[in-house]
């Protein structure tokens, strides 16, 4: 076995079985590996390839991107396996042995999809654009066995099954909404979610960063709102708020991984937090106390007062320096205290301050009731009807249906975390559905895609926030990614299941439903995770989240 200089320099070389000329490679089925999301074709031939120590990362040629890609790679490979794999450019394809990311010019592939071809000699990876790349390394980390998610060399031989799969996305954006407001998350906890995302090829992580009951986004021009606003959370816990210093490393964090920052400020209610830092934006101007209770609907900025625009341009144009993606969300949702005749203008108005400042409208379904913008999103989450008008102005809609992708429902009557006023949401209600047939006249050519929110009235740390995501963000991820015709709610269940040793190789404090076919068995993956001594801070009353029982019907 012939082993670089470079690795024996290091002193770090982790000796581990290696595939020579009197090794056999072993039989596996890349058919059968249980992949989500589903990649849209997969061809096995039945053999295997054997990472070593000797295992390189070539990329076809010198350029910063691929390198960042193949150097992503190592970092998810490397803490396990104990190999360096170095990364280096090439101007022809490596010998064997190896891995290889190119870039061709393949239509077929579209803007992130991806080919990955393991033969017993060689993976190839090939994509059309780098992201294409970065989301063909995690199919590849899924084709490793679970150990590959050890923070510590494992003793494993790494073998991956041979053959090909060629992927592409069903829908360009492919989201989960992270609710920093109602609770605060630090910056390593958003990024430890981006990393969850990012493991199903999920693109677009939706802050929500402002509500009644806290303010969680330093605006320079306007600092009362974090030292104030952003004080407290729900239940009088302690608040939080990212400096704008904290929130560009985060958006630079998601870039890196080819992850859409999308920033919400929700206006015109859920601003308590805003108004009790500033009250020349009350119509009385009088500050209000500020809210840690879950009650929505009771706060409304003045819309009457100019005041209003100026603290609306100043705070999305800051924003919107810091945001180099194309979306900001302007909420509008429950705005339940400011009249109709209120409203309608001020979402037209605000619409236009987004534009000035280079960037696209998203709000949630509600905002349909204006005259929407060209290339304006709303993002269904209540009223099928909102969602019609909005496509009928040629809008497009983001999919995320309280009753199937709001990831804070109760899996069930016995779950200890979350609200039930969209329902309970097991597993199979999250996973089978599929967006182009949910709302009539909708058509998947009117989706832009699905967004998963995980609003947080009862979720405080991350251990909880894995309870209700896992494992549910994965189906929804697979939605959004693998088109209709691999789905299927009887096989995917066994995927899941499958996916067991793995959740547990990354310490994921997920839900055990009794719904899916866990690999080492309901009982065991029941003791380790079900939570049986949770204590809510504070109370909650039925009903009051969410739309009202007459509108539930629409969900």
């Amino acid at each position: 076995m012939k082993i670089p200089l470079l690795l024996l320099l290091t002193g770090l070389l982790t000796v581990q079985p290696s595939c020579t000329s009197t090794e056999q490679p072993t039989a596996l089925d890349l058919a059968a590996v249980p992949l989500i999301p589903q990649p849209t074709s997969v061809t096995a031939t039945g053999s295997s390839f054997r990472l070593t120590p000797e295992t390189m990362i070539y990329t076809d040629g010198s350029s910063d991107e691929l390198t960042k890609i193949g150097q992503h790679l190592t970092d998810y490979l490397r803490p396990a396996t104990g190999f360096q794999l170095p990364v280096e450019a090439t101007d022809a394809p490596p010998e064997v042995g190896h891995i290889y990311l190119t870039l061709a010019d393949d239509n077929d592939l579209g803007e992130e999809g991806y080919e990955l071809t393991v033969t017993e000699e060689q993976i190839q990876l090939t994509a059309a654009r780098p992201v294409g790349l970065f989301w063909g390394l995690q199919t590849l980390r899924q084709l490793l066995p679970a150990a590959i998610e050890g923070s510590t060399p494992q003793t494993e031989p790494w073998e991956i099954a041979t053959g090909t799969i060629r992927d592409v996305p069903t829908y360009a954006y492919r989201g989960a909404m992270l609710d920093v407001a109602r609770h605060f998350f630090g910056p390593d906890d958003v990024k430890q979610y981006i990393d969850y995302l990012v493991r199903y090829k999920m693109n677009a992580l939706h802050l929500h960063l402002t509500d009644d009951q806290g303010w969680r986004i330093e605006i320079k021009s306007w600092p009362k709102l974090t030292t104030v606003g952003g004080s407290t959370a729900v239940g009088g816990g302690a608040g939080g708020y990212y400096t704008q210093e904290q929130y560009a490393d985060l958006v630079q964090y998601a870039q890196d991984r080819h992850v859409l920052i999308v920033p919400e400020i929700d206006v015109p209610g859920h601003t308590n937090a805003a108004l009790a830092a500033y009250p020349e934006l009350n119509c009385d101007g009088l500050a209000p106390e500020l809210y840690t209770g879950t009650e929505v609907g009771f706060s409304t900025l003045c819309t009457d007062k100019e005041v209003t625009y100026q603290f609306i341009n100043d705070v999305f144009g800051e924003l919107a320096a810091l945001t180099p993606g194309p979306y900001l969300h302007i909420g509008g949702d429950e705005s339940h205290a400011t009249a109709p005749e209120d409203y309608v203008p001020f979402v037209n108005r605000v619409q236009e301050i987004v534009q000035s400042h280079g960037k696209q409208v998203i709000g949630w379904d509600e905002i349909a009731t204006a005259t929407l913008v060209p290339n304006a999103v709303a993002q269904y989450w209540d009223k099928a009807e909102n969602a019609q008008a909005a496509v009928e102005q040629g809008a497009k809609v983001l999919i995320s249906p309280a009753s199937r992708s709001y990831l804070d429902m109760q899996y069930d009557s016995t779950t200890e975390l979350g609200l039930h006023w969209a329902g309970y949401v097991e597993v199979q209600q999250s996973y089978d559905w599929d967006p182009a047939t949910l709302v009539e006249g909708i058509t998947k050519e009117d989706i832009l895609g699905i967004e998963a929110p995980l609003w947080t009235e009862t979720i405080t740390t991350m251990d909880e926030l894995e309870y209700m995501v896992f494992p549910r963000l994965l189906g929804l991820a697979e939605i959004g990614w693998s088109p209709p015709s691999v789905r299927d709610w009887n096989t995917y269940k066994v995927r899941l299941g499958k996916q067991q040793d793995r959740l547990d190789a990354m310490g994921i404090n997920y839900y055990p439903s009794p719904t899916v076919p866990w690999t080492s068995g309901l009982a065991d993956s029941g003791a380790r995770y079900q939570r049986t001594t949770f204590t809510p801070p504070y109370a909650f009353t039925a009903g009051i989240e969410g739309p009202a029982a007459d509108q539930k019907g629409s969900l």
